[in-house]
């Protein structure tokens, strides 16, 4: 396991240790830094980014001359820098090449350095890691993803499947595990790929409510990592789930699910 790597920094004068792939990126307001992270918190501190350039190291990406980004943060590169998040930052166009450069060779270190310790080698073995999931109520699979030489995730490999993924998918098992969805499926949507992908190489756990063409379904779908290169998947027929408002507070429970929680007074 890689050892962890913090940062001290001091904000509003406590002395702050901050774990470094906590750290989003790094915007300088003046001659304080603001240091975003996951989750939505910031704290702000009064050292230059050449400071921070220089403790965070090559993990982070200058886009421009007030700004640090966390290659392990960046979803892709268009006409701003598009973090796993869903935030969106600008950077100096004119290094555009040099940006999405640095962000690749980034993210070929991050699957060049996926292990095969622990990892399941057989189908059966899959099968024994996964025995308990086998007649859960709800579709559960573990996949492989497939990185082309860009590091750019293709498609995925079903690694291990249970009966009730069988049934959402239409599909059985036997053929399910060890074939690719693109070689199943002739009619892949990319949205699923660029999730299970944020999951894999980001270690996000994310939610998708969509349509699946390949299935004529909706389906709510959680990702999130499991192996080094593979994520787990729990997906759900939309049409068999119902909501229940149990009490008073499930409204507010929604409303912070999709990030839209009203201040309260204190």
């Amino acid at each position: 396991m890689q050892e962890l790597k913090y940062i001290t920094i001091i904000s509003k004068g406590k002395k702050i240790v901050l774990g470094m792939d906590s750290i989003l990126y790094v915007l300088m307001q003046g001659k304080k830094a603001e240091i975003h992270l996951y989750g939505g918190q910031m704290y702000e501190t009064r050292m230059k980014l050449c400071e921070l350039e220089e403790q965070l190291g090559e993990g982070f990406i200058k886009v421009h001359r007030g700004c640090l980004v966390s290659a392990m943060a960046i979803h892709d590169i268009t006409d701003c820098i598009n973090l796993s998040n869903g935030e969106r930052l600008e950077y100096t166009i004119r290094k555009k090449k040099q940006i999405i450069e640095q962000f690749h060779e980034r993210q070929k270190c991050i699957v060049s350095n996926f292990a095969r310790d622990g990892i399941p080698e057989t189908e059966e073995e899959y099968k024994k890691y996964y025995g308990s999931f086998d007649y859960l109520p709800f579709a559960f699979t573990d996949i492989e993803m497939i990185f082309n030489d860009e590091s750019h995730a293709v498609d995925w490999i079903f690694r291990y499947g249970n009966h009730a993924l069988a049934k959402l998918e239409k599909m059985p098992l036997e053929r399910l595990i060890g074939n690719s969805f693109g070689s199943l499926f002739q009619n892949m949507d990319s949205k699923w790929l660029r999730s299970y992908e944020r999951a894999t190489l980001y270690g996000e756990t994310l939610e998708i409510i969509d349509y699946s063409p390949e299935i004529d379904t909706y389906l709510k779908v959680i990702c999130f990592p499991t192996f080094k290169g593979h994520c787990g998947c729990i997906l759900f027929d939309i049409s068999d789930i119902r909501f229940m408002k149990n009490s008073t507070d499930a409204e507010k429970a929604l409303l912070l699910y999709f990030g839209q929680m009203p201040e309260t007074d204190v």
